[in-house]
């Protein structure tokens, strides 16, 4: 799938699952569970033992496109090169690191800088990134994004950190085009409850979906 595919699909469906499992085995069912629940992309942190292994599984697992399949926590070229060989659709970073956004352009893969200030996200699109994740996005909450969008309209914002079903339509009508939810979406898998992070799954693409249809309906 092509880098503009990738972010097509991951704006479109809206909503990345941040992983950290203590095992392949754990991620491979919460990667099920949310293919259940309608989630549009899973983040496999190198938090993860193994982190690349589990990417390459579920790479082949999901080879033909039921859920985009990418790594996060990546703090340099290296990981991120890891990563693509693996199979990894997109790469996502907690901070802007240039090495890992030129190491993802020249592969043609999506790469998601973490930024936290205005300066950052200038030098992260100057430096080519499509998607900027808002990390820490729970310092600052949904406001941040207009504060952000202000001086630059045409930036693409993915928040991260404290983004739960409670507030994904205060995050919309910010302006995301898309979010990322890690514990409040997987918190079921620490008790074996996969199903739970499926209905949780369908609330939040519902709760974007509402959000969105009410932005159009007002245009």
């Amino acid at each position: 799938m092509d880098k503009e595919q990738v972010f097509t699909k991951m704006c479109e469906g809206g909503l990345v699952a941040v992983v950290r499992a203590k095992d392949s085995e754990q991620a491979l069912k919460i990667t099920e569970a949310c293919v259940k629940g309608g989630v549009a992309g899973i983040e496999i942190t190198f938090t993860v033992p193994g982190a690349d292994e589990v990417i390459r599984q579920l790479a082949a697992k999901y080879k033909d496109g039921e859920i985009l399949i990418g790594a996060g926590t990546v703090l340099d070229a290296e990981t991120a090169r890891i990563a693509i060989l693996a199979g990894a659709q997109f790469v996502i970073s907690p901070a802007f690191n240039e090495d890992v956004l030129r190491m993802c352009n020249r592969y043609r893969v999506l790469c998601v800088p973490g930024v936290m200030t205005i300066r950052e996200a200038i030098m992260a699109m100057e430096a080519g990134a499509d998607l900027l994740k808002v990390f820490p996005a729970d310092l600052y909450g949904p406001t941040i994004i207009k504060d952000i969008l202000g001086p630059l309209p045409y930036a693409k914002l993915m928040p991260t950190g404290g983004v739960s079903v409670d507030n994904a339509k205060e995050w919309v009508k910010a302006g995301v085009v898309a979010m990322a939810a890690g514990s409040s979406l997987t918190a079921g898998a620490k008790t074996g409850d996969y199903d739970k992070i499926t209905e949780t799954a369908k609330v939040f693409v519902k709760e974007i979906k509402d959000a969105r249809a009410e932005l159009a309906s007002k245009k």
